[in-house]
């Protein structure tokens, strides 16, 4: 038998090319959060005395080393395994013995690899959210460096009010840190173990104890009750990949705001060398891919977002085989925000605003000159604007 459900019959090798998909390859990164769970479930079983302390020991010590194998590029789960639990039960199984073809007992590859994706997404949210922060952490130093460089600030693409590196930089921040607390906000639904669920039913008859393996892998709840698990799935992936989206909408508006700033009519910052590219045809080119790359990746952001969502929307209840496709849409979203926040802060401290280059227009100061009239003068507010507005040959909302 090469799959798990295999009875015997022989399977056209085009409907596993089909439904395995792509499975087998982005199984690849839950190998050791599978490990992690079936260690957990396995010492849960000997402890109910579902499994002797033998039959045990030998699969936590064969998981151990599978994954250790896995970790050094030994292994792979290639197609014919179908997936990462099939791949990881075959080795056990050939590694240990009959204990191997124990450690099924209890569970189905639906909890099982439901348990891996919200251990792996956990360390997932806690990386980007510290990503996140650390990108909010690189505008603040700007902030320091630069922040009493005056800027204009600009409504409707017209500059319409005095502003400052540190204004700009800091309400940057401000947003990348609000992105990181949504980030650890999705842990509410990724932070409850489905393990034990088993199909979506529980395991009738079956003295679990999935309290147990709740404390284990350190997740916040069990998941109650078991018909509810497979109707959870797609949430806490769409919940991550929508704040994934909103920070990617984040860092593409800061991109947006160097990227102007940055051309021969603006000149306000110079942009790092080390950050950007070259023209094939034009010599004196430098160009701001990285910058128009970050701004563009929104786009993708909003793509994995939506078809996570499209995926679910009309589900009945159960587990269906459509729920596997939401792992290539949730490993995408996750690869470009953390991908982008690796680079973000290094380039922010390489830039440079150029104090020489920014050229304000009297004019941004007309609303605080306004306000100095409505104190000094006690007048209405309307009334100290249309005099203000009186000196100035065009007007604007």
């Amino acid at each position: 038998m090469s799959r798990l459900w295999d009875k015997g019959a022989p399977l056209d090798e085009r409907v596993l090319r089909y439904t395995a998909g792509e499975d087998h390859a982005l199984d690849e990164r839950l190998v050791a959060a599978d490990v992690r769970a079936s260690i957990a479930h396995a010492e849960m079983l000997r402890a109910q005395g579902l499994l002797s302390a033998a039959d045990a020991a030998s699969i936590r010590e064969g998981l151990a080393a599978l994954a250790a194998g896995h970790a050094r590029g030994e292994w792979r789960i290639g197609l014919e395994d179908e997936d990462g639990q099939t791949a990881l039960e075959k080795r056990l199984t050939a590694l240990i013995g009959a204990a191997g073809g124990r450690i099924h007992l209890g569970r189905s590859r639906n909890d099982q690899v439901l348990t891996a994706l919200r251990l792996y997404m956990r360390d997932a949210l806690a990386e980007l959210a510290a990503g996140a922060d650390t990108a909010a952490a690189a505008l603040e130093r700007l902030a320091l460096r630069q922040g009493t460089v005056a800027l204009p600030g600009y409504t409707h693409m017209q500059q319409a009010m005095p502003s400052s590196v540190a204004l700009w930089a800091g309400g940057f921040a401000a947003e990348l840190r609000d992105d990181a607390e949504g980030l650890r906000a999705v842990l509410r639904r990724a932070g409850r173990n489905p393990l034990g669920s088993a199909a979506g039913y529980g395991t009738p008859g079956l003295p679990l104890d999935r309290a147990a393996t709740t404390r284990a892998l350190g997740f916040d709840g069990t998941q109650e009750p078991v018909t509810a698990v497979q109707l959870s799935r797609g949430k806490a992936e769409a919940q991550l990949l929508f704040e994934v989206t909103l920070l990617m909408q984040d860092l593409g508006r800061l991109a947006a705001d160097l990227l102007l700033f940055s051309t021969r009519e603006f000149g306000f910052v110079e942009l790092p060398e080390a950050y950007t590219t070259g023209s094939s045809i034009m010599p004196q080119k430098r160009n701001p891919d990285v910058f128009e790359l970050l701004r563009g990746r929104g786009a993708s952001a909003l793509a994995c977002l939506t078809e996570a969502l499209a995926l679910c929307a009309k589900l009945p209840s159960g587990y269906q085989r459509d729920l596997q496709l939401l792992k290539a849409p949730l490993f995408r979203g996750i690869d470009l925000a953390a991908q982008s926040l690796d680079i973000v802060p290094p380039a922010i401290d390489a830039l440079q605003f150029r104090p020489a280059g920014i050229d304000i227009d009297p004019g941004v100061h007309a609303a605080g000159e306004a306000f100095a009239l409505v104190m000094k003068e006690g007048l209405p507010f309307r009334e100290a604007y249309r005099r203000i507005a009186a000196r100035f040959t065009r007007g604007g909302k």
